[in-house]
């Protein structure tokens, strides 16, 4: 889909971060763009003159909710040709020290709530036969990190759901592409207080390259590049050579540990 003028873009999460960034872009291309957040209406008002764009508060943790917004939405808007499952949270603690609400909200807004909001928005794209889903996982998808396994295994699962629905989609025959994006930290809010030898990504770089990724329908976007060697060489090299090396030589494993975060979550 590389004409974005008078497609209806849906992007949860969208109020800051790379979806309010998305949010702009897709603006300026000619889209109608609608945010699913919290508190969507700073970002309406910002960008109110930059084109059509709409606010629903939403929180995608609840499916009543969800299913509410999703009725709004249709019969407001019509079909969604994108939607971006952006939205995440992140619990910056070792996995003995999660609250059974920590690893709930991380699993329902990270992992389930991309999967019963695409389930909504899909019938119609698969009757019009044309759509685009793209899915925000992380780097995480990849690599274990300590100070971060439950935000890990909701981003394992959205990524191996997501590749499976572009097969899917795929096999069908559907002219529907499902893109995949697996970025390292991303210098927001989200991670404050994140420490890493390897460069953390600049928030409107990773805004431009998802979209260019959605236009083009690429299956995966991962960055930096190197993200794309990380199985390669996890089959490879023994799991302490590679735990050596990515946690002790490069220092991923504590990276985590003067996270902050978003204060105000």
């Amino acid at each position: 889909m590389r004409n974005f003028h008078q497609k209806n873009v849906l992007i949860t999460g969208g109020a800051s971060g790379i979806g309010k960034i998305m949010g702009g872009l897709f603006l300026d291309r000619g889209a109608r763009v609608i945010i699913w957040d919290i508190d969507p209406k700073s970002i309406v008002d910002e960008f109110v003159e930059r084109g059509e764009i709409f606010g629903y508060s939403v929180d995608i943790a609840d499916q009543t909710k969800v299913q509410q917004a999703f009725e709004k939405v249709k019969a407001n808007h019509g079909v969604i040709d994108v939607l971006i499952n952006n939205a995440g949270i992140v619990v910056g603690k070792y996995f003995h020290e999660h609250t059974e609400l920590d690893i709930r909200r991380s699993m329902d807004i990270n992992a389930l709530a991309p999967m019963y909001i695409t389930s909504l928005f899909l019938p119609d794209m698969i009757a019009q036969n044309n759509g685009s889903i793209c899915n925000i996982a992380s780097s995480a998808s990849y690599i274990s990190n300590p100070k971060m396994s439950v935000y890990v295994a909701s981003k394992w699962s959205i990524f191996g759901w997501s590749d499976s629905l572009r097969i899917e989609m795929k096999l069908l025959q559907k002219n529907i592409r499902v893109t995949t994006v697996t970025p390292y930290y991303i210098n927001t809010g989200m991670f404050d207080g994140v420490r890493s030898l390897v460069p953390i990504l600049r928030p409107e770089k990773v805004a431009k390259k998802i979209l260019r990724g959605i236009a083009s329908g690429k299956p995966i976007v991962s960055m930096p590049w190197s993200i794309h060697f990380v199985r390669f060489f996890q089959g490879i090299f023994p799991i302490r050579f590679f735990d050596w090396f990515v946690g002790g030589v490069l220092g991923i494993y504590k990276t985590m540990d003067d996270f902050k975060g978003r204060q105000n979550t």
